[in-house]
């Protein structure tokens, strides 16, 4: 019978050896989990830039559960006044496990709606606004340090409207933040008389922050059992300090993950259920920003219509969120197997055991950037993007010149940059031309995420792993900027960039609220803002990025691309 916390199945551990038979009796030898559990920064690197401040997870099944009442009587009181939704605003680690309780878990009775809004795409946070009744919504402003683009950019725009309709007095009581304590956010949240301030631990970074309250706040007012949970939690988290790295299930995932990486086996390619879709999005990032950096990286690449055993190559391991718990594998793992493919099967038979498993893959990454040799806890390359915005913001701010040229549109493409010659057809041909053995496909979409851009967007993924043969990841902005960005910039030059810019957005302001650094005058500007200057900053680290924009309606657009690329 399975035991679905502690029983993880690794098939065909051989098609890692020898670097997983070697990584296990290092970290037996080194004591590597002795010394990961007495804090030890010396397990990743020599010199502590924010290691030992970054290790609080460790302790949060127990820790957090100091905090359980309080968030379970903050919860009763909001149902109590009436209200019935709750809206994280937030990006990256303070958004995404929010994401897997709202879509995982139904709501209970009597808890809030949950919505995570993570976006600056003008026409999603116009959609959600034209949803939320405000006088029943409670948003909660969450993020460690209050100060990214995106959430000043949210709050103002959703602070004015409750403003607007409840009047100054009553705004404030529809806000929560959850920040670290002192940090600006706090001041901010105090200055607009938020209703209450939750705090983040300083020790735990953002991608690491499930079980504390960057997750746990969302799930009590969505009503889950937070006692359950974490309880589930803790009992990994025992199994994890098993000093045997062979019995220790995080341990032994970690020295998979990473022997993985070292024989090249580094597209850790996810199949998913409809049902499994947000733990995946949690997983890549906690996985890319974790590993991607040194010129190495794990990366990982969702698939929710995989293909047959003879479509991928040597360069990938899975991971099963396709089979049902319990039952027999679904037909493309029986194939993989018969292939001789590694695949790992976390079993999730119970929601609740998603405590357990935010734990062991935490606890296996940390592991896996000790026996890839790099940092876990820092994201080094992360702030490349936000600085190349801030540049083209400030520049259409002085009325300077446009941040990059375009030829004219050619069946509703347009190419962004220098090398427009022979319209979209040549230059999508000169850039799938230029890959290589082992690289990656990244279809980076500044497009609204609706669901016939999403559709088309997959047909196009699938044309490219056609075409090319190699691993297809896509990804919606901004979001991904905050989760496998550092593994795109980071990493080994694996990736070949191709972004889409939509054309013609809807007009959006973004208005200007006393002690908010207003990001930009309006989300068009802003979502555009980002998309160049992350083209921007890929470029400037030697990347292959090939950006195209988009007229609307971008399904059809996104097919004109996806004739093209044959």
């Amino acid at each position: 019978m399975i035991d679905p916390i502690r029983d993880l199945d690794i098939i065909h551990p051989e098609a890692l050896a020898p670097e997983l038979d070697r990584s296990l009796v290092e970290l037996e030898q080194d004591d590597i989990v002795r010394r990961v559990w007495n804090r030890d920064r010396a397990v990743w690197k020599a010199d502590d830039k924010e290691i030992s401040n970054r290790l609080g997870w460790l302790d949060a099944p127990v820790t957090a559960r100091g905090d359980i009442a309080d968030m379970e009587a903050f919860a009763a009181v909001v149902r109590a006044e009436g209200l019935t939704r709750a809206v994280v605003l937030g990006m990256g680690g303070s958004s995404l496990a929010p994401d897997v309780f709202a879509r995982f878990f139904p709501t209970i009775s009597g808890g809030l709606e949950l919505e995570i809004l993570d976006t600056t795409e003008p026409g999603a946070v116009a959609g959600a606004a034209a949803r939320f009744e405000l006088r029943r919504t409670l948003f909660l402003v969450s993020s460690k340090s209050g100060s990214t683009a995106e959430l000043a950019a949210l709050l103002s725009f959703f602070y004015d409207r409750v403003r607007r309709e409840l009047g100054e007095d009553h705004a404030g009581d529809h806000f929560v933040a959850i920040t670290d304590p002192a940090s600006p956010l706090e001041d901010l949240a105090g200055s607009l008389r938020f209703r209450r301030v939750f705090h983040g631990r300083p020790d735990i970074g953002g991608r690491f922050s499930a079980l504390s309250a960057f997750g746990l706040l969302p799930a009590a007012l969505k009503g889950l059992d937070l006692g359950r949970l974490l309880a589930q939690a803790g009992i990994m988290a025992g199994f994890c300090r098993d000093p045997s790295p062979s019995a220790n299930p995080g341990a032994r995932l970690g020295a998979a993950l990473g022997a993985g990486a070292l024989k090249g086996r580094d597209k850790l390619t996810l199949l998913v259920a409809a049902a499994f879709e947000p733990l995946a999005g949690w997983l890549e990032q906690l996985i890319a920003e974790s590993t991607g950096k040194e010129g190495r990286g794990i990366v990982p690449v969702v698939e929710a219509e995989p293909g047959g055993a003879g479509c991928y190559g040597q360069d990938r391991m899975f991971v099963d969120l396709l089979s049902r718990p319990g039952a027999s594998p679904a037909p493309v793992i029986r194939d993989l197997v018969a292939a001789g493919a590694p695949v790992i099967r976390p079993f999730l038979d119970d929601p609740y055991s998603l405590g357990a498993y935010f734990f062991l893959w935490e606890f296996a990454t940390a592991i896996a950037g000790h026996i890839m040799g790099i940092d876990p806890f820092d994201q080094p390359d992360v702030e490349s993007t936000k600085k190349k915005t801030r540049q083209i913001l400030a520049a259409a701010s002085a009325g300077g010149p446009p941040a990059t040229g375009h030829a004219s549109f050619s069946g509703g493409l347009r190419i962004a940059g220098g090398n427009e010659s022979g319209g979209p057809g040549a230059a999508l041909s000169r850039f799938l031309d230029s890959r290589r053995d082992g690289d990656y496909i990244a279809l980076l979409a500044f497009l609204p995420k609706v669901p016939k851009a999403e559709e088309a967007l997959a047909g196009l993924a699938a044309c490219l792993r056609w075409r090319t043969g190699l691993p297809v990841s896509l990804a919606f902005g901004p979001r991904y900027l905050h989760s496998t960005g550092q593994l795109h910039k980071g990493d080994g030059n694996r990736g070949l960039f191709l972004m889409l810019e939509a054309a013609g957005l809807p007009e959006l302001g973004i208005p200007e609220i006393a002690g908010i650094a207003r990001p930009a005058p309006d989300f068009g500007s802003l979502f555009l803002a980002q998309a160049r200057g992350d083209s921007m900053a890929l470029a400037e680290k030697g990347r292959r990025v090939l950006t195209v924009e988009v007229a609307s309606p971008v399904e059809a657009g996104i097919a004109a691309l996806t004739s093209l690329v044959g």
